[in-house]
């Protein structure tokens, strides 16, 4: 069954050829024990390795059952191994990590049995060598004989033709040889038994055949196999995976499940090292994923307050709004140093350079506002808007109230005669301009801002605010005669807010100030740190109309004598036409919001700003305004010469009266003050030219214009954020639109502009968490990089240690490919602890993180979520795969001879 025909085999060591064997013929018979004697060095172990195909010969052909290998490739020799070939080695090479059970059901395991079938077949193995119920031992708690009956059990269970013995006593005592010796004895009677010994005593007590080699030859057969007297056998040239049904055996393969097993046996047996390797590994893991952490949980705090924000943001649409773009480009308004050096030539100053360069500045300073044209058709097409699309849409006339609303103020004790709000912004401003306190002015012009129009959508309000007024007696206001104040997210109003509406007097309100500057002219009796609702909803307002606040007279002093009309500062008893406005509710932000629709002041309906622009626009002074030159007026302002009117007031401050002091009615222009406060950031100056302040009356000051300049859309939630701004850009789309009954056209609609702040910021914290979680995740792969490193070198250490093992699987027809899955398995195991623990780790600080900024911030900033960890533990299993490579295709290229000897 098993020829050799001129086997040579040499070895090649550096420039020295060594012939192990030099032309051996054997041929074997199917059943019969043949011991192989000779010296040390003489090719007995070479020889059986060969007939193992363990190694292969130089030349000369090895045939089994006819069948000639010159022609097997790898995989034949594996399956070869496996199917028909035991070895039992002299060290017992067995799998330390691994149970005598799972030693056995190795070699079936190889073959592609069912696990079911494997164990009972291993069972029965080494119940026939004497080791019934004791499945469970590993090799440590085993005798030498003990372990070599594994190994022969382990070399019987795939019932193989040929038994390969080399040297399988060497390492026994006496009696334990002879017991060995007698189970290989009886296990020739079905099976090719060739044993390699150094002892002729045993060679001789139980071999049929004793074949000498000396320096490679064969030197003597006591019983050759003679081809004239036995069955002829028919050299073929058809591997044996070919020849037919019986040897036609399923190709060796170690499942990646199996690899997997003996790696995690494996790891676990060095259960300390495998601990410190993961968490070494874990490091650059953590680092990663707490960037992320932080990252998607800084993200997902932003997206859980931008419907919350929704509402402090709007998207806003205004008849003039600025460029900011454009704004950006023009910040520095003097001409730079770089520019003066490039008009200068030779000497000579190019006028043509600096004329051209300013006349860019010019255009650019243009483009810095963006007039929109909010008429009666964009008004329809805003609310033709899809009802779903928001919860409510404001429409602000942006009416300066604060001329026509008069209310009680108290001066050194004494009650005097109501005034206007805008009379008391001047009067303060005034006061603290005798004081070391000026800077404080700049503040009290605050309260415009703050009396305001209210969106018109009860239940909008109330989903974001509570009534903290007396809720039976409370009400969100509706009807022109009501108004609400609206207070802080800490139940608190301004000093000067308070004083300016008539809550704190004259003494009241400078004994603030006193108080935060630690002046010593503070009276503790006077301090106010506290007011009753009651007081705050006491407190009544006073509405009159323009033909009342406004008197037409040719002996007023108008500051432009084109506009002959007087500002009546204090409230005439006499007046009949006001409407009382009484406060008919305190609000407050509901706990679970951070943002609402409305700041701190007072807000008026709606009702009563119709009430107001119906009232006015009859009124004489919107009349005189509507039939003034409004070219003329325009130049005027544009020409820098005030546009207002001028009234008196009079008051006494510090012991010193004082009387008819100049007030001016109107708003500042829009270009002026924005000018203004650049050339403040310069210094004061542009060009070399001071910036005048320049007023003017307009039509919205007093209440003449039907149409709004601002609406305020609040979408339902963030996702229709997006259906809002893509139903607005159809107007400025080519499409035509029809409204009501109208079909406007692309060329009969001008472009409006909307402004959606919330957008633009939203995007500017996450374009800066991006670029900040790409630095800090860069940075932190770093340590990645030397995981994936350390992890191929802990893997090739790995290599080192199980050779032996590499040997063992190869002798029992394991694949390349299986040793190498052996490697990647373990790789893949180091990767998936080692993610997990980062992962877990990562958790941990996470919580850390967020009980920290919990107690600080309120609210937690750190989150890694489910589908981020997976992805953390994936990278962590690439990397470490990645670095197994390597490590894995130099363990499947060792020899397995080689391996097999080493210790």
């Amino acid at each position: 069954m098993l020829t050799l025909s001129n086997i040579k085999k040499d070895y090649y060591v550096a420039d020295t050829t060594v012939n192990a064997l030099k032309g051996v013929s054997i041929s074997f018979r199917k059943n019969e024990f043949v011991s192989i004697l000779g010296p040390s060095g003489c090719g007995k172990t070479t020889l059986l390795n060969i007939i193992g195909g363990l190694d292969k010969y130089s030349s000369g052909d090895l045939i089994i059952d006819g069948i000639s290998t010159k022609n097997y490739n790898d995989r034949d020799w594996d399956t070869y191994r496996n199917h028909r070939v035991g070895f039992v080695f002299q060290s017992y090479n067995l799998i330390p990590h691994q149970t005598i059970l799972e030693n056995v059901e190795l070699a079936l395991n190889i073959s592609g049995m069912e696990r079911k079938e494997r164990i009972k077949r291993a069972k029965q193995a080494l119940d026939k060598v004497g080791l019934a119920n004791q499945y469970n031992k590993k090799p440590n708690q085993l005798s030498g004989g003990q372990c070599q009956r594994v190994a022969i059990a382990r070399a019987l269970v795939n019932e193989p033709e040929i038994l390969l013995a080399d040297e399988p006593t060497g390492a026994l005592d006496t009696g334990t040889s002879k017991q060995i010796m007698d189970l290989i004895k009886e296990i020739s009677n079905d099976c090719l038994v060739i044993m390699v010994t150094h002892n002729p005593e045993i060679a001789s007590t139980y071999s049929t055949r004793i074949i000498k080699l000396l320096d490679g030859e064969v030197i003597s057969d006591s019983n050759p196999f003679d081809e004239s007297k036995e069955t002829d056998q028919n050299t073929q040239t058809t591997p044996i995976s070919q020849k037919n049904k019986k040897h036609k055996i399923k190709k060796s393969k170690l499942s990646f499940w199996s690899a997997f097993r003996l790696s995690a046996r494996n790891l676990w047996s060095k259960f300390k090292r495998t601990f410190m390797v993961c968490l070494a590994g874990s490091i650059g893991i953590i680092g990663v994923a707490s960037v992320l952490a932080v990252s998607t949980g800084v993200q997902h705090m932003i997206f859980n307050m931008q419907d919350d924000m929704l509402s402090g943001n709007p998207i806003t649409i205004t008849e003039e709004a600025l460029n900011i773009n454009a704004l950006m480009e023009s910040s520095n308004m003097m001409m730079p140093a770089s520019e003066i050096k490039k008009s200068i030539e030779d000497g000579y100053v190019n006028v043509d350079y600096i004329v051209e360069y300013l006349v860019k500045q010019s255009d650019s300073l243009g483009s810095m506002m963006v007039t929109n044209d909010i008429n009666e058709d964009y008004i329809k097409f805003v609310n033709n808007m899809p009802k779903e699309y928001y919860s409510a849409i404001a429409m602000n006339h942006s009416l300066d109230v604060t001329n026509n609303i008069y209310t009680n103020f108290s001066f050194n004790g004494q009650e005097n005669n109501n005034m206007s709000l805008s009379t008391a912004i001047e009067l303060y401003t005034s006061m603290l301009s005798h004081t070391d306190y000026k800077s404080f002015s700049a503040y009290i012009t605050t309260l415009s801002e703050t009396f305001m129009q209210a969106p018109d959508d009860e239940d909008f309000i109330l989903s974001q605010y509570d009534i903290l007024s007396d809720p039976e007696n409370s009400k969100i206001a509706a009807e022109s005669d009501e108004i609400m104040l609206v207070l802080s997210d800490d139940n608190t109003l301004t000093d000067i807010f308070l004083a300016q509406l008539g809550y704190l007097s004259q003494d009241e309100f400078f004994n603030v100030i006193y108080k935060a500057t630690d002046d010593e002219n503070y009276d503790e009796n006077l301090n106010v740190s506290k007011i009753s609702y009651e007081k705050l909803l006491g407190k009544t307002f006073t509405w009159y109309p323009n033909n009342t606040v406004f008197n037409k007279t040719d002996s007023s002093l108008p500051i432009a004598s084109s506009n002959p009309f007087s500002y009546n500062a204090y409230e005439n008893k006499n007046w009949t036409t006001g409407k009382e406005l009484k406060i008919t509710a305190i609000l407050k932000t509901k706990e679970n919001i951070s943002y609402g629709c409305l700041d701190t002041g007072i807000y008026y309906t709606s009702a009563l700003a119709k009430e107001i622009i119906k009232n006015s626009l009859t009124s004489e002074i919107v009349e005189y305004i509507n039939s003034s030159d409004n070219t003329q007026i325009a130049s005027m302002i544009m020409n820098n010469m005030p546009l207002g009117i001028t009234y008196k007031y009079s008051y006494e401050f510090n012991g010193t009266t004082y009387a008819n002091q100049h007030g001016l009615v109107g708003s500042q222009n829009p270009m002026s003050s924005l000018m203004g406060s650049m050339g403040d950031a310069m210094g004061g100056q542009m060009g070399g030219q001071n910036i005048p302040t320049v007023y003017y009356l307009s039509l919205r000051d007093v209440g003449g214009c039907t149409l709004p300049n601002k609406i305020e859309i609040y979408p339902t939630d963030f996702d229709y954020k997006d259906e809002v701004t893509t139903y607005l850009d159809l107007w400025n789309s080519e499409e035509d639109l029809i409204i009501g009954e109208k079909t406007l056209s692309a060329d009969k609609r001008a472009d409006v502009q909307y402004t959606d702040n919330l957008a633009l910021v939203i995007n500017l914290i996450n374009t800066l968490i991006d670029a900040i979680t790409t630095a800090l995740v860069a940075f932190t792969s770093l340590s990645l990089v030397v995981s994936t490193v350390m992890v191929a070198i802990i893997t090739y250490v790995s290599v080192i240690e199980r050779i032996k093992e590499i040997g063992v699987i190869r002798s029992l027809g394991g694949r390349k490919r299986d040793v190498s899955n052996l490697f990647i398995a373990e790789t893949f195991i180091i990767g998936g602890l080692s993610g997990l623990f980062g992962v877990l780790v990562t958790y941990g600080l996470v919580g850390i993180i967020n009980l920290i900024t919990r107690s600080l911030l309120g609210v937690g900033i750190a989150c890694l979520t489910l589908p981020t960890a997976l992805i953390m533990i994936s990278i962590s299993i690439v990397l470490t795969l990645i670095s197994g490579v390597v490590p894995a295709r130099l363990a499947a290229k060792k020899d397995p001879v080689v391996a097999l000897r080493t210790e």
